[in-house]
């Protein structure tokens, strides 16, 4: 579903290199230091940054140089963006048609979104009449509605309480497995990656240092001890 191949990008002074393949339907957690090149990575995949070489693909089809609206993915940020003058409806509809023209199949596919993340019942309300985890669940609609097989991640649920971000976790995990969406989730927090991912990849100086089964965060190997509060690997 998803391949950087020799993926290389220059950033400041420090050149970084990925190598990496995602499966049709896999839910992979990235994991890694602070600027370790985590979020460049998901950047360079949507189309945010361009590579100095290498190729993307997605879904088979080479991505690489496509401008990032053209490119078949959703990207979720930690930055939401609703809108509070629109309603829920037109925030996700708008993801869609940025002027709000909707054909019947594009209302339909907004109307399904929004039953996939219960939002069904405020469709007309607008954003500041609901409650903080019903705004959550806004964007995460926006990108359901669009229909795209591949949707990123970069920690957009990481300002939330532990009880909601669950929630958000268990919804995207069970939205993305109805709908066979591949997802590639950002996160500085291993449990966030046991509870969605079946596998991760560990970034570290700029580069896929690991790519494992979520079940070897239990026993990280020594690669990750230091990261993960453990003893500094030798």
């Amino acid at each position: 579903m998803l391949t950087l191949s020799n993926i290389t990008y220059r950033y400041q002074q420090a050149w970084m290199h990925f190598d990496a393949h995602i499966a049709p339907g896999e839910i992979v957690a990235v994991l890694g230091p602070s600027g370790a090149g985590k979020s460049t990575l998901l950047s360079l995949i949507a189309g945010l940054i361009a590579p100095d070489n290498g190729e993307i693909l997605i879904a088979g089809k080479p991505v690489t140089t496509a401008p990032a609206h053209q490119r078949p993915l959703s990207i979720l940020f930690q930055e939401h963006n609703v809108f509070t003058h629109l309603s829920v409806f037109d925030n996700m509809a708008i993801g869609l048609s940025p002027s709000l023209k909707l054909s019947h199949a594009q209302k339909e596919s907004v109307r399904s979104a929004a039953d996939a993340v219960g939002l069904t019942p405020y469709l007309d309300r607008l954003p500041g009449a609901l409650s903080g985890g019903q705004r959550q669940r806004i964007a995460l609609g926006r990108s359901i509605a669009r229909q795209q097989p591949l949707l990123l991640l970069d920690e957009p649920f990481s300002a939330l309480d532990p009880a909601l971000k669950k929630d958000m976790l268990a919804l995207v995990k069970r939205t993305a497995h109805a709908r066979g969406t591949t997802v590639l989730m950002v996160t500085h927090h291993p449990d966030d990656a046991k509870a969605i991912a079946s596998r991760f990849l560990y970034v570290d100086e700029g580069q896929v240092a690991l790519s494992r089964p979520v079940a070897d965060l239990n026993a990280p190997p020594p690669a990750m001890h230091r990261y993960m509060g453990m003893m500094e690997s030798p």
